[in-house]
């Protein structure tokens, strides 16, 4: 059975590999299914792709360019948390609404191998993520907090579409999602004990600091000033005993 006949071929390429891939459960796909799915002929594949390897590379551009804009179609709002959650729940809806689609993003992991699409995600969740550390609103370092919330919110997103539609609760994302970023924010818990407050206050404004710093590209310091005092910040702000 191929797709909508209605589409341009270009685009029943993409949608059928796209559709092959995600269901083919780590199974090689092979040019002919990809082509009897689109309703074309296998030269007119290698016309627009050179090859079915170009097809998977197409497939992947195209939904990460698409993620990108559903990351980014939001103003700043002022308040990195805040708008980290808004990306978090972009994620979450992309998946949703494009399920075949986002596990050729993110779903097809094979060991040792790290997608370069998980890296590139997790650079724009680091972009946001700076700003809350220049703010002084992190606990541990960008990078760090990117790839735990990047972790969960893929985790989620797989959990929820393997879930008939009608069983779905999308309030395991938002609990999820607050209790993450909770997890790397700096602002205490209402009525925790203060007893480690000057430690990680310390740790705190070593982060933000260094977020700062790395942003503004200061010249008030020489390169190998700058090398030294940054690598002082992320020596205080990873030290266990702050």
């Amino acid at each position: 059975m191929s797709l909508d006949g209605q589409l341009p071929p270009k685009m029943r390429l993409l949608r059928a590999a796209a559709e092959l891939l995600a269901n083919s459960g780590g199974a090689p796909v092979s040019t002919r299914q990809i082509t009897q799915l689109a309703g074309v002929t296998a030269p007119t594949l290698y016309h627009h792709f050179g090859d079915k390897e170009g097809l998977f590379d197409a497939v992947v551009a195209a939904g990460f360019e698409e993620y990108v804009a559903g990351e980014r179609d939001f103003a700043p709002s002022g308040q990195p948390l805040e708008d980290v959650r808004r990306m978090w729940d972009n994620h979450v809806q992309f998946g949703l609404n494009q399920p075949e689609l986002y596990l050729v993003m993110f779903g097809n992991i094979r060991p040792e191998s790290r997608p370069a699409i998980v890296a590139d995600a997790e650079a724009l969740m680091e972009e946001m993520l700076n700003k809350a550390a220049a703010a002084g609103q992190l606990n541990v370092q960008p990078r760090e907090a990117a790839r735990s919330i990047l972790a969960a919110n893929v985790g989620v997103t797989l959990m929820l579409i393997a879930e008939p539609a009608s069983e779905r609760n999308l309030e395991l994302s938002t609990m999820t999602r607050d209790a993450m970023i909770f997890a790397v924010s700096a602002e205490p818990a209402s009525g925790a004990a203060t007893g480690g407050a000057g430690k990680s206050s310390v740790v705190v404004a070593a982060i933000a600091l260094n977020a700062a710093l790395q942003a503004s590209h200061s010249d008030q310091l020489s390169s190998s000033e700058l090398k030294l005092f940054l690598e002082w910040l992320h020596r205080i702000s990873t030290s266990p005993a702050g």
